[in-house]
């Protein structure tokens, strides 16, 4: 039988579509994919004492510090009858899934640049699997977010109280996860030539968090500096984290048109990072 005969299962070629996105390709390698979500999971605890007691342990440290800078000497208003530390928990337990998924993937390339360099799977499968490993300890961190609810609305007697705006649950975690991929898939892509981008993730990540509306409703931004009150209302992961406490504790404003402009947003900047990606993966081998 001649080669061009057979059926080839695919191709391997540096020819490829300007967004190429191929779920039937990333669905054969799905064992994979489990492969490196089971590895993400298991060795970044795997030496460690409290193990993934840390997945609980960070935000619940990070909620109650804020609880005492930000509303006890700062006294940044939450709402009515809505606890502090639920405030900053529900912003928190939402910053930390975007903030892993961005850092998870923003060093793809140069991380895993060994096994790049001599096996052939889709690579877009290594991003992807940061952002569903995440996905796993953005449920574990949902949960004791939900447990400490109980107890403050049932032991306490908050007046906190989640809508029916919580069956958009499942679009803020995409949008979150879209947002988080396509920065990270840009950056990684920029670092296997400027390395020294890396050293400025971990900085601008956290100078992020303060314009992102974790720990103040954005309502209270505007009314204390309204000149720049823009850059936070225009910024997609505030809009998407005062969504979240709408929802989880009845608090703050929905506004169903800053909320589609963060899913548009999320998504345009999710194709510009499969666009770098995919352009960068066919030569970056030869730079880092």
């Amino acid at each position: 039988m001649k080669v061009s005969d057979q059926n080839w299962l695919y191709t391997i070629s540096s020819k490829q579509k300007l967004i190429d996105f191929n779920f039937k390709e990333i669905w054969r390698y799905r064992d994979l994919l489990t492969l490196f979500v089971k590895r993400d999971v298991i060795t970044v605890y795997k030496q460690t004492i409290l193990g993934p007691l840390w997945y609980i342990i960070q935000p619940l440290f990070t909620s109650i510090i804020f609880t005492l800078i930000f509303n006890n000497l700062a006294s940044i208003p939450t709402g009515d009858g809505v606890p502090a530390f639920l405030f900053n928990l529900a912003g928190i337990t939402a910053w930390n899934y975007f903030k892993a998924c961005l850092t998870g993937t923003s060093d793809t390339f140069t991380k895993n640049q060994g096994i790049f360099g001599k096996v052939y799977f889709p690579r877009v499968i290594m991003p992807l699997s940061s952002v569903v490993s995440n996905l796993l300890k953005f449920g574990i961190q949902l949960l004791v977010f939900a447990a400490f609810y109980l107890f403050f609305v049932f032991g306490k007697g908050a007046t906190a109280s989640p809508n029916m705006g919580l069956v958009f649950l499942p679009l803020l975690i995409l949008t979150m996860a879209m947002l988080g991929l396509g920065f990270g898939m840009v950056i990684s892509s920029l670092t296997t030539k400027y390395r020294d981008l890396s050293f400025l993730v971990q900085f601008g990540v956290q100078l992020l968090m303060y314009g992102s509306a974790v720990m103040y409703p954005l309502s209270y931004f505007d009314e204390k500096l309204p000149e720049y009150s823009w850059l936070v209302e225009h910024n997609p992961i505030a809009i998407v984290i005062e969504t979240f406490r709408h929802v989880a504790l009845g608090v703050d404003s929905l506004y169903p048109s800053k909320l589609i402009y963060a899913i548009i947003f999320s998504v345009l900047v999710f194709l510009a990072g499969l666009i770098v990606f995919n352009k960068t993966e066919k030569s970056f081998i030869d730079t880092v």
